[in-house]
């Protein structure tokens, strides 16, 4: 999957999984540190904050309006997994080598779809562009221009899932 090509989105009784692959040129240890190391995790998404990073160890989301919500860490193996709560769905992050970098894969699993869902997904595919941007020496010029595009069309992959 490349930057442009849109996560897998699927469905089944136990909630949905967004699963998102990225290839990247750069090594598991490079993009790890971009996963937990909160000088590099606040250049993709400001609003966390690695407080703890074990298991059972806690991440910060910062509501811009003087509180945080406290994500669980769920399962951390260095330089592999990183998963954690996200309010009621989980966030987990594998990494895994690959002869010219590593392969990183997202998936987020929703207990519900909510018409705020398409929003997150887009959100999160922005936030692995902006990683690989990142680790390739390169800026984004508008995050706000590519959240639009994908937005678009996640909230017709969603639509589409709810027709059947």
């Amino acid at each position: 999957m490349n930057s442009n090509e849109m996560a897998v989105v699927e469905q089944d009784e136990q909630g949905t999984r967004v699963r998102f692959v990225r290839h990247l040129k750069h090594p598991v240890e490079k993009v790890w540190v971009a996963l937990t190391e909160n000088d590099q995790l606040k250049q993709w998404f400001s609003e966390l904050r690695v407080e703890d990073l074990r298991e059972g160890g806690v991440i910060s989301f910062d509501m811009q309006d003087g509180t945080y919500e406290k994500f669980k860490i769920l399962e951390l193996k260095p330089l592999s997994v990183l998963e954690y709560t996200w309010a009621e769905d989980r966030v987990r992050f594998e990494l895994y080598p690959e002869p010219q970098g590593c392969r990183l894969v997202l998936i987020e699993t929703i207990v519900q779809v909510t018409d705020h869902t398409p929003k997150d997904v887009a959100g999160w595919d922005v936030c692995l562009d902006v990683i690989e941007a990142l680790l390739d020496g390169r800026t984004i010029a508008s995050r706000k221009d590519i959240w639009e595009g994908k937005y678009a069309q996640y909230c017709e992959r969603f639509a589409e899932l709810r027709r059947g």
